[in-house]
C-alpha cells in the first residue's frame, strides 16, 4: 500500500476529543487511508458504509443509549460517505459529547454535502482533511526518483488515482469506470442537478479549455444552457473534488485581467477520459496543456498535503501578455512559467517587473520538475 502524506498527521490527533472528517473524491482512497490507520493503532475498530441503507438508516435520528449498542466496545468507528446520512452531524455531535471513549473517523465524497451537514452541529468538535489522488511527492517517496520520473509519460495520461496506478494494464477501462460512474453519480446526487448530459458538456468543454482563461458566457453558448446553470454546475464540480479553479492576479492596473479565472482537473487522467483521448504524448496537440494541468494540480496536492498557505494565480492583461502562475506565500511573490520541454530564460512582463519589483521567472521543464513538487533530493 502507498503511504499517504496525511497518515501521520491524523494519527496524531487520534482521541483527542474531536470528529476526524476526510473528504475527497471517491475511490482516492479514504476508506482505505481510514482502515489502514484505524488498524495501525491497534484499537479494534468498525466500518460502517452509508452506501447501505440498513447502516444509514441506524445512524439517522439516532441518541447516545442506540449508538452505544451499535458500537459496543469498539473504539474506532468509520462511518464511510457520512454526507448519506440525513443529520449525520447531530449524530456527531452526540458522539463526541456523549460517547467519548470512541473515536470517529468520517469520510465523504462532497465537499458541499458534508460540510452543510456538520458545520454547525459540529463547530470545535472536528478535525478536517482533504484527501487527493495519489501524488508525485507520495509515490516518489516510497519508488524513489527515477522511477517516478520514468513513469512522467504515464501520469500526464492516466492520472493518479490509486487503481490507476496499482493496475498499469488495465488504465482505460478502470478510467471510464471512475469518470462515468463515480464522478457523474456524485455531482447528479445534488438537489436540482438533473442534466447528466449538460455535465459532460461542461466537463469537455473544460478539458478542452485546459490553461486557457474560461468564460461562463462562452461556455453557456458552447453548450447552450443558461449561463446561470453552467457557473452552478462548475461550482458543485469544484465541490465534487474534480476541478479547481485559478483567479487572475491583479493590483488594480487598468491593463490587468481583474475577474479572469482558469480551470484544471485535479487529475490528468479524469481530463483525458472526459474527452476520451488517451493517445501517446508524442502525437497530441495538447501536450502543453496536459503538462501544465499536471504540474499545476500537482503542486496543489503538495501545498495542501504539506499544509503550506498560498494562495494562487495567473496572471494576463488584455492585451494577452500572461504568466501561467504565481504563489503568494506570507507576501512574497514567485512567478512560474511551465513548458514541456524547452527551458530557456524567462523574464516578466516588462509592466508587471515595474509594478511589482520582480526579476526572474522559474520556468519549469519535464527535467527539473521534481523541487517543484517537493522532492529535495
Amino acid at each position: 500500500m502507498i503511504e499517504r502524506i496525511l497518515q501521520k498527521d491524523i494519527e496524531s490527533r487520534l482521541f483527542k476529543g474531536k470528529i476526524i472528517i476526510i473528504s475527497g473524491a471517491r475511490q482516492v482512497g479514504k476508506t482505505t487511508l481510514a482502515e489502514k490507520i484505524a488498524r495501525d493503532s491497534g484499537e479494534e475498530f468498525m466500518l460502517l458504509n452509508c452506501d447501505e441503507y440498513d447502516v444509514k438508516t441506524a445512524l439517522e435520528n439516532s441518541n447516545s443509549v442506540k449508538l452505544k449498542n451499535i458500537f459496543g466496545k469498539t473504539k474506532i468507528i468509520i462511518i464511510d460517505e457520512a454526507q448519506r446520512v440525513e443529520n449525520i452531524g447531530l449524530t456527531l455531535k452526540i458522539i463526541s459529547d456523549r460517547i467519548k471513549e470512541v473515536q470517529v473517523i468520517a469520510t465523504g465524497s462532497s465537499s458541499f454535502e458534508i460540510a452543510n451537514k456538520i458545520n454547525e452541529p459540529l463547530t470545535g468538535r472536528k478535525f478536517e482533511f482533504e484527501l487527493f489522488p495519489i501524488s508525485f511527492y507520495e509515490l516518489t517517496s516510497q519508488t524513489g526518483l527515477l522511477q517516478e520520473k520514468r513513469m512522467l509519460g504515464q501520469r500526464m495520461l492516466y492520472g493518479y488515482y490509486p487503481e490507476i496506478v496499482m493496475n498499469p494494464a488495465g488504465e482505460i477501462s478502470l478510467l471510464k469506470s471512475i469518470a462515468k460512474s463515480n464522478l457523474y453519480k456524485d455531482i447528479l446526487n445534488f438537489e436540482g442537478i438533473r442534466k447528466p448530459v449538460l455535465v459532460e458538456k461542461i466537463l469537455k468543454a473544460l478539458a478542452f479549455q485546459t490553461g486557457s482563461e474560461v468564460s461562463y458566457t462562452e461556455l453557456s453558448r458552447l453548450t447552450n444552457a443558461d449561463k446561470n446553470t453552467v457557473e452552478k454546475y462548475i461550482d458543485i464540480m469544484e465541490k465534487a473534488f474534480i476541478i479547481f479553479k485559478l483567479t487572475s492576479f491583479t493590483g488594480n492596473s487598468r491593463v490587468e485581467i481583474r475577474k479572469g479565472k482558469k480551470f484544471y482537473f485535479f487529475d490528468n487522467g479524469i481530463r483525458n477520459a472526459v474527452i476520451n483521448n488517451y493517445s501517446p504524448l508524442e502525437s497530441r496537440t495538447d501536450t502543453g496543456a496536459l503538462w501544465e494541468n499536471f504540474i499545476i494540480s500537482e503542486r496543489q496536492k503538495y501545498l495542501k498535503n504539506s499544509g503550506i498557505d498560498a494562495s494562487t494565480y495567473f496572471w494576463r492583461t488584455i492585451n494577452k501578455t500572461e504568466i501561467d502562475y504565481i504563489e503568494e506565500i506570507n507576501g512574497k511573490l514567485t512567478l512560474y512559467e511551465f513548458k514541456w520541454k524547452t527551458g530557456k530564460h524567462v523574464k516578466p512582463p516588462k509592466i508587471f517587473s515595474e509594478k511589482y519589483n520582480i526579476k526572474n521567472v522559474k520556468v519549469i521543464t519535464s527535467s527539473n520538475y521534481e523541487e517543484f513538487l517537493g522532492f529535495e533530493g
